[in-house]
């Protein structure tokens, strides 16, 4: 395990995850996969746990834990489950702008009901021209008094159809560009709100990706989040802050595979030896393990930046997504070679954990994105600007 500015509160706290991890988790993890359901039971165990609170202040009921915290939680849930380390982060991250943006009543009248297990939260931000471009979202919101109006479609929306509310971005005005862009609270029984389709995906089966339809929703303007036109900024600060936490989903996918192979290879025989005899496994094994660890010293460190509000956390935000995601698809995918044909089939935890590892190359934006911001950080370093 890394010693990377853990304190020995911290080394407690992954004992606790892991054996509640391994005890309340991972058996429901290859059921919720085969049948495509969300897990119930994980998360009931993990609302139970207490373990939910960590990630929220101490003002809302919530344990207060730092951002190392909150990784390690989801680092050691995504081990077991990719699935389930889904409702740990993303209905923090639709409160991520309640938090730092919303009025004090909006934020009373949602946090403590999430902290407590009762609510859960999406983050709709892409739709289907406006994925990376986020300033090219359609999706309108009317002021009409003391209500706006929503209409438009939001895609790729984790938790689709689960969750008790969903805070969504929209254009207040449509000319204006990122400029025009605000974001709403929006609760799932507002009439003319609706869920469109639910993906049929290839990995995080367990956790619900669909549409979100608005068709003449009123929304309160209490509602609104922080002020009318400064979304845009309100998007990319959440997900300065959420990256670094999908990188530790990665490092807990990619710790998950190479924990199998590692079983496997000094239980497996052939020519008379254990596979973990063989040089060739045991470079592949050295490889997979010092990525791991490295993926993982960039997501502390990202998060230890962003506890101490540092210069640098979004470029660090973005190498820590990226590069812990590259890993987890390369852990994963040799994972499965070093199992052979085991490691194929569905028996083993190893392939599900290769499908799992891909998405997250993809959401929190692409990897590809990631390396846009770095190099225009780097940039921005060298010309002062």
């Amino acid at each position: 395990m890394s010693a990377f500015l853990l304190s020995p509160e911290h080394e407690e706290l992954r004992v606790a995850l892991r054996r509640f991890t391994e005890e309340q988790v991972a058996p429901h993890a290859a059921e919720a996969d085969e049948r495509a359901e969300y897990p119930w039971k994980s998360f009931e165990a993990y609302r139970d746990s207490g373990f939910i609170r960590l990630p929220y202040s101490e003002e809302h009921g919530g344990d207060g834990g730092d951002m190392v915290a909150y990784a390690m939680l989801v680092e050691e849930v995504a081990r077991v489950c990719a699935s389930s380390s889904l409702f740990v982060l993303i209905s923090r991250l639709a409160c991520e702008p309640v938090l730092k943006h919303g009025s004090p009543e909006l934020a009373s009248r949602v946090i403590p009901k999430v902290v407590a297990g009762e609510w859960q939260g999406s983050y709709c931000l892409s739709e289907p021209q406006a994925g990376s471009d986020v300033a090219a979202m359609t999706t309108k919101a009317t002021r009409d008094g003391d209500h706006y109006v929503l209409n438009g479609r939001k895609v790729w929306i984790t938790n689709a159809g689960v969750s008790d509310f969903y805070t969504v971005f929209a254009k207040t005005d449509l000319d204006a560009e990122h400029r025009g862009m605000s974001v709403f609270l929006v609760e799932k029984d507002f009439p003319g709100f609706s869920i469109g389709k639910i993906e049929n995906k290839m990995g995080v089966r367990g956790s619900p990706t669909g549409e979100i339809l608005f068709d003449d929703v009123a929304v309160p303007a209490t509602n609104l989040i922080g002020d009318e036109g400064a979304g845009f900024g309100y998007a990319m600060g959440a997900l300065d802050g959420s990256r670094p936490i999908v990188g530790a989903q990665a490092v807990g996918i990619a710790q998950g595979a190479l924990d199998a192979a590692l079983r496997y290879a000094t239980e497996r025989s052939q020519f008379g030896s254990h596979v973990a005899d063989f040089q060739g496994i045991q470079f592949m094994l050295a490889e997979m393990a010092t990525k791991l660890e490295a993926a993982r010293l960039l997501v502390y460190k990202a998060c230890a930046l962003l506890d101490a509000g540092g210069q640098g956390t979004s470029k660090a935000s973005a190498m820590a997504k990226w590069f812990a995601a590259d890993t987890a698809m390369q852990v994963t995918t040799d994972a499965v070679q070093i199992l052979g044909g085991v490691g194929y089939v569905r028996d083993f935890p190893v392939e599900r954990m290769m499908r799992d590892a891909k998405v997250t190359q993809i959401y929190e934006g692409t990897n590809q994105v990631q390396q846009i911001v770095i190099a225009r950080r780097l940039l921005d370093e060298i010309t002062g600007s």
